[in-house]
């Protein structure tokens, strides 16, 4: 795991890795924000389409 650690630290490509790090964090706190409205919405649709089928299936 340490000699791992290190190649990532001494590759070039290290750069690319903090980058991708950062996309994930961004996601992740996007998710965090807006996952109760998300949660919500779609809640409302599954039930929406819930409510139709029982309707239809009289």
């Amino acid at each position: 795991m340490k000699a791992m650690i290190e190649r990532f630290v001494r590759e070039e490509d290290g750069a690319a890795g903090v980058e991708y790090a950062l996309l994930l964090a961004f996601v992740a706190l996007v998710m965090v924000t807006y996952g109760t409205t998300v949660k919500t919405a779609v809640g409302a649709i599954w039930n929406s389409v819930a409510t139709q089928l029982s309707t239809a299936a009289g």
